[in-house]
C-alpha cells in the first residue's frame, strides 16, 4: 500500500492487516510510480482504497498480457450500490473504456513493468488525472484491453454528491485535462 499522507488511521489498519506501507508525498502519480518503484513483479496492479479485485484477477490479468499487443489493461467497473443511475455509470464507464480504450483508476489498471517504466514519463507530477495521463502514454506501446471481470468499487464518491452532480463533475475535469488545464489546478478543484 502506497499511502499519500492520510489521516483517517489507514496506515494503522493496513499495517495491522499484515501489509507492507511506502510512504509518499501526496498525489496520485507519486503514489502509482512510489508503488511501481516498490514492487517486485513484473506485473503491475494499480488499485485504488476503495475498490475490491475480482477472484481470479491476478490470471486474467496475466492472460491479457500474454498477448504482445497489449501494453494494458483494466477490468469492469462495478459500483457497490443499489439503483438504476448507477448501473448507467456503470455502462457509461463500460462504454468508454472498451470503445475509447480509456479505463480509469477506478478499474485497477494493469500493465508490465517494462511498459511502465517506458510510459511512465512525469507521472510522480501528476497529483490528479494520473490514470488518463498514465493510459495515454502505455497506449504508444499497445492495445488497452478492458477485462469482462468486475471490479467493485465503493459507491461514496456518487453518494456524497449524487449521481448526476459527481458524473458530470469528472467529465467537467477530464474535459479541462485534455484542454490542457494543469493537473495541479485540477487536484485543487476536484480536494476543494
Amino acid at each position: 500500500m502506497v499511502d499519500g499522507g492520510s489521516t483517517d488511521g489507514t496506515v494503522a489498519v493496513a499495517k495491522r492487516a499484515g501489509a507492507r506501507v511506502i510512504e509518499s508525498t501526496r498525489g496520485r502519480g507519486s503514489q502509482l510510480a512510489g508503488g511501481a518503484l516498490a514492487a517486485s513483479g513484473n506485473i503491475l496492479l494499480f488499485l485504488h482504497a476503495d475498490t475490491r479485485l475480482p477472484i481470479g484477477w491476478s490470471k486474467a490479468a496475466g492472460r491479457a498480457l500474454e498477448d504482445g499487443a497489449v501494453s494494458a489493461g483494466a477490468f469492469t467497473l462495478s459500483i457497490d450500490a443499489t439503483g438504476p443511475a448507477y448501473r448507467l455509470v456503470e455502462l457509461g464507464s463500460g462504454l468508454r473504456s472498451r470503445l475509447l480504450s480509456l479505463p480509469y483508476g477506478d478499474q485497477a489498471i494493469f500493465t508490465t513493468r517494462e511498459c511502465f517504466n517506458m510510459a511512465a514519463g512525469e507521472l510522480s507530477a501528476m497529483p490528479l488525472m494520473e490514470d488518463l495521463y498514465l493510459i495515454k502514454r502505455l497506449r504508444k506501446y499497445g492495445r488497452i484491453v478492458t477485462l469482462n471481470e468486475r471490479v467493485t468499487t465503493s459507491p461514496r464518491m456518487w453518494q456524497r454528491r449524487g449521481v448526476l452532480v459527481t458524473t458530470l463533475r469528472n467529465l467537467l475535469l477530464v474535459t479541462l485535462f485534455r484542454l490542457g488545464v494543469s493537473p495541479a489546478k485540477l487536484y485543487r478543484l476536484y480536494y476543494r
